[in-house]
């Protein structure tokens, strides 16, 4: 590689590494300044001048909705990395880029979220897991008995590896931070309007519809690295192979499927969301370990990501100078 290639590749890897540092090392930011927050203010508040009676035109405005938020974000990104390397320098470019990077991802919030209701289920308290549950789910979770606790959490965890971690990381490999930002966007927009209910079924049609797109490969390559996961974690990746061909479909998401039907494959479990889908056989009674072992597994697959990455890094570096 030329040596403009690898001072291409360079920057987005040491873009990568800090952004990873910080993830591990400090967390999310405060709402006040996180990113992600700011997407979802500025969605509600279009949303409501976007809304109509009318089908067809919430439609059209939810289409524009979309493409206009992501374009605006992924550009402004784009032009501010610009042009804090030319006024302010190299150095204050790098850290902006970090700062922004980091929050597309979320390693440590998901361990954050998950970790306690495995602990709390460990003594015994259902109801406080519960509670705990409702901050990382949709479902309603007051009517949940353990076993449908401990499956939503370890279904939460596998499905969020894909759009909370491996996505964003996914685009920025090839886009670069406003690829990251880009799918951040996407993915914001699923989880305010990308509903089927009334009030957001015409509106939300269409930012459903992009993050299934966006979300497609990046599914697929994380489900495949979660079977090669348990192989490295002593789990039983046969079975995750077995069940990931098997139940992969049986989601109404066409991507959520993929990491939870191979996460239930390797556990050995039976993963149930009442009234939806049933993932995997009932070979093992689950328990609060399955939570921490869905943990290590989410670890290790974003490191196997992580290295898998490195080849569209290199390979786009001469674009990036």
């Amino acid at each position: 590689m030329s040596l403009q290639g690898v001072t291409g590749a360079a920057i987005p890897l040491l873009t990568l590494a800090l952004a990873l540092l910080v993830d591990i090392t400090v967390g999310e930011p405060s709402e006040k300044v996180h990113l992600t927050v700011w997407i979802g203010k500025t969605i509600r508040a279009l949303k409501r001048g976007l809304t109509t009676n009318n089908a067809m035109l919430n439609k059209i405005n939810g289409i524009l909705l979309g493409l206009s938020l992501v374009a605006l974000f992924a550009a402004a990104t784009h032009l501010m990395l610009v042009a804090t390397r030319i006024y302010l320098g190299f150095p204050t470019q790098i850290v902006i880029s970090v700062l922004l990077l980091k929050m597309t991802f979320a390693i440590r919030s998901m361990e954050d979220h998950a970790l306690p209701i495995a602990n709390i289920l460990g003594k015994g308290d259902l109801p406080r897991a519960k509670l705990f549950l409702q901050r990382i789910v949709r479902r309603n979770t007051a009517e949940l008995d353990e076993q449908q606790t401990i499956s939503a959490a370890v279904e939460s965890v596998a499905e969020g590896t894909v759009d909370g971690i491996t996505s964003p990381l996914f685009y920025f490999a090839i886009f670069g931070v406003p690829g990251a930002v880009a799918f951040r966007v996407i993915n914001t927009l699923d989880s305010i309007i990308g509903y089927k209910d009334p009030e957001h079924a015409d509106i939300g049609w269409f930012s459903a519809k992009l993050d299934t797109f966006a979300n497609y490969v990046p599914a697929r390559l994380t489900a495949l690295l979660i079977i090669i996961a348990a192989f490295v974690s002593n789990q039983d990746w046969r079975n995750a192979w077995r069940i990931l061909v098997r139940d992969r479909g049986k989601t109404e998401s066409l991507n959520a499927g993929w990491p939870m039907s191979a996460m239930a494959g390797l556990l050995n479990v039976q993963l149930e969301k009442p009234g939806s889908y049933v993932l995997g056989d009932c070979g093992n009674f689950l328990s609060n370990e399955h939570i921490l072992i869905a943990l290590h597994i989410m670890k290790t697959t974003v490191a196997a990501f992580l290295i898998l990455m490195i080849i569209p890094i290199l390979l786009l570096a001469p674009l990036r100078v």
